[in-house]
């Protein structure tokens, strides 16, 4: 691994003195080339669907797993807006002279190597490997078992168009040994690589969180709250409800817990469960829901669940302050929102609560990239250090300071 590392880092500083010219030509014709491969990428992603059915993979991880025509092109098509974005790299972040006459830039420049470990997705593969590139960073890939041929396939079509640009095809990488030993090593090369981004299951998380001597941006569980307060908006409420949990349960920024006010809760909660029921949504409720609705009774861990699936808690609060005691305590750092029409209210929540990002009146499915016109993410940060929330390309730079002088000393 180390040799393989040691040319990861070498060609990083190649990769990072690109001219955007160079680097949007190249991702235009990685988006062209995974059109034109599709039938391939298509066919071991076949594979890794028959492994994992068979080795009774759940449906929200094989509908992450999945490749179709239609997603083939979405990847394409995330690739394209990705070389559209600005220039992260080079950006004068601020500027200023000093009482002796410097003049000091902090210009925006890549991070060098990075190391991606992802499960399932292959989509991944693409998106973090044209993020990388854009903002001129090496990218050390590893990804899921689970989608072993289909990431194999995306990289082999990916560093084919390196290569056909005369570019080191090191430059988008699959890690070399999958195993666990493998990231094992790659977590502690802190000689080579500059930066770990986990995203996936807990256990994932905190085995890098826990083991790793290279700087990590964790990309954490998604257990997000929705807490309709006493001066909710009625009409609002529901459809709100039902987008954050049912449009896509398997997703890391889907509503796992409903917080609701004791005064509108008897008024409410009949038709939530009711429009909740009708999407097939299974239903667990503490004590005090029980006595307004029959659904199924919740367990104190069950608010600690990422159910990733058509899941949903119900919790009835006396407070607002309840309501965010509750989120401190269970919260993942992740979306959390608010349905209030109490200016007041909202903007105690919004202050209060601790995650990277807080709505009002909107469900948290907003938490990406592209809704935040951001573009393509390498996922959600619940870090409070270097990125939070969605982590687009800019996040994927550092900076420099470039100082001018005239011939001063000190």
């Amino acid at each position: 691994m180390q040799a393989f590392l040691e040319e990861a880092k070498r060609t990083s500083r190649t990769i990072a003195n690109l001219s955007t010219a160079v680097k949007n030509k190249v991702l235009n014709d990685m988006a062209d080339a995974l059109m034109d491969h599709c039938d391939f990428i298509i066919s071991k992603n076949n594979q890794d669907m028959f492994e994992a059915k068979k080795n009774n993979l759940d449906e929200a991880l094989l509908d992450r797993l999945l490749l179709t025509g239609e997603r083939v092109k979405a990847m394409s098509d995330a690739i394209r807006q990705i070389a559209s974005q600005q220039e992260p790299v080079g950006r004068v972040l601020d500027g200023w002279v000093t009482q002796d006459g410097l003049n000091i830039q902090k210009v925006s420049i890549p991070i060098g190597v990075i190391g991606i470990i992802y499960e399932s997705r292959p989509n991944v593969t693409s998106d973090t490997a044209a993020l990388c590139f854009k903002s001129g960073n090496v990218c050390v890939l590893k990804g899921g078992k689970e989608a072993e041929h289909s990431n194999k396939a995306i990289a082999i079509v990916l560093k084919e168009v390196l290569t056909k640009n005369k570019l080191p095809e090191q430059a988008i990488s699959l890690l070399p040994d999958s195993s666990r030993e493998g990231v094992a090593k790659l977590i502690k090369q802190d000689k080579y690589v500059d930066l770990i981004v986990p995203r996936g299951g807990e256990a994932l998380i905190q085995y890098v969180s826990a083991n790793a001597t290279v700087p990590v941006v964790k990309h954490d569980k998604g257990l997000c709250h929705i807490y309709v307060d006493k001066d909710a908006a009625p009409k609002k409420v529901i459809d709100i409800l039902i987008n954050a949990k049912c449009q896509r349960p398997g997703v890391c920024n889907a509503m796992e817990t409903l917080l609701i006010h004791r005064d509108i809760a008897q008024y409410l909660l009949p038709g939530i469960v009711e429009a909740f029921e009708e999407q097939g949504t299974y239903l667990k409720g503490c004590p005090e829901t029980l006595k307004i609705v029959h659904i199924h009774p919740a367990k104190p861990e069950d608010f600690d669940i990422e159910y990733l699936a058509n899941i949903l808690n119900i919790k009835v609060v006396e407070t607002i302050d309840e309501a965010i005691t509750h989120i401190e305590r269970h919260g993942s750092g992740h979306s959390e929102s608010i349905l209030s029409e109490n200016y007041t209210t909202v903007n105690k929540f919004l202050n209060q609560v601790d995650a990277a990002c807080v709505y009002a009146n909107a469900s948290t499915r907003f938490t990406d990239g592209g809704a935040f016109g951001l573009g393509a993410e390498v996922g959600i940060s619940t870090n409070k250090l270097h990125s939070r929330g969605p982590m687009g390309i800019n996040d994927l730079t550092t900076f420099k300071y470039k100082i001018y002088g005239q011939g001063q000393t000190r």
